[in-house]
């Protein structure tokens, strides 16, 4: 019975996604949300110009109604299952702000980081108040044993930490066509495996709702993308994926199992502090992805070896934790 309810689940997000996109993408562009390409990207990005953006209000959509009706229908409703769904709306709606300040104010650079990162530590504040007040553990387990240290009031600084940080290296890793789309249905495939392992069953339906609905913008997304998803998806997955960890009691490995968005930031605070330091550069640009694509890399090929490395941190996460 379970087994079939994530199947329903996988589909009904996936559905959901594939269906409203034909109608979502021509209202974005009537209502001209086109992205705008910065001149000091890849040459070969400025054909992307005008493409829609803001699709990831698409998957948040998805991911939030696919989660209500299966948990309503199948399991009871938690908790757990309002912290997702608060966490992904939240850092959606935050997202959402900065790209219509992007395509609709025409301020390229969207939010400033200083206010980009009070609304994170402000709902990731929230997250927390809510989360001690309903009793959840300040431990913090190493995976694939049954040791934990527990945090204690210090937990509140990882659980930002984490959310902010989290959420900007997924959004980082959003640069090339379906790159986010297919590294985050690999991850949260991950965490849903693990979810169901730990018989959080709340926490594995939201997973697999992810999964379904990106794997559905992904249609979509795919090169040539006819839709972007914007900040409203990267932050919200961001989001959603580190709330994921901390539920499940999975902080650390949600590094490795997340190992492609940490390189991801690696690259770009690496680029940055060798610049500044000996005024040189290690990569031709940052984040990596970039950096593969000046190299001659088609855009394809960058991608589907993302994934391929996304994999493989998946599968190494889940070997950690299950069976090692």
């Amino acid at each position: 019975m379970l087994e079939q309810i994530i199947i329903f689940t996988i589909l009904m997000g996936f559905l959901i996604s594939v269906l409203i996109s034909p109608i979502f993408i021509p209202f974005l562009r009537r209502l001209k949300f086109g992205q705008s390409i910065r001149d000091e990207g890849p040459k070969s990005h400025q054909k992307k110009s005008g493409t829609p953006t803001m699709g990831g209000i698409m998957i948040i959509l998805s991911v939030i109604v696919t989660t209500i009706v299966m948990s309503y229908k199948f399991a009871e409703p938690s908790v757990e299952m309002y912290l997702l769904l608060f966490v992904t709306f939240g850092y959606g709606l935050l997202g959402f702000l900065d790209d219509f300040i992007k395509v609709v104010m025409k301020r390229n650079l969207g939010l400033t980081s200083k206010q980009k990162l009070l609304g994170q530590v402000i709902i990731a504040v929230i997250f927390y108040i809510v989360f001690r007040q309903f009793g959840f553990s300040s431990e913090v387990r190493i995976p694939g044993t049954e040791l934990g240290v527990d945090l204690g009031w210090a937990y509140v600084l990882l659980i930002v930490f984490m959310l902010v940080g989290g959420s900007n290296a997924v959004n980082l890793t959003d640069g090339l066509d379906g790159l986010l789309s297919g590294t985050a249905a690999i991850a949260f495939g991950a965490f849903a495996v693990l979810a169901w392992n730990q018989s959080q069953y709340d926490v594995a339906i939201f997973s697999v709702a992810v999964v379904g609905a990106v794997l559905g913008f992904l249609v979509f997304n795919a090169h040539p993308a006819k839709v972007f998803m914007g900040d409203t998806g990267s932050l919200a997955l961001g989001g959603a994926i580190v709330t994921i960890a901390i539920l499940t009691k999975l902080e650390i490995l949600l590094v490795l199992i997340g190992g492609v968005f940490v390189i991801e930031t690696l690259s770009v605070i690496i680029q940055v502090i060798s610049f500044k330091t000996t005024g040189k550069r290690v990569f031709k640009m940052s984040p990596l992805h970039h950096h593969y694509e000046l190299t001659g890399w088609s855009e394809w090929r960058v991608v589907v070896t993302f994934w391929s490395v996304g994999l493989i941190f998946a599968v190494l996460g889940i070997y950690v934790e299950v069976w090692l």
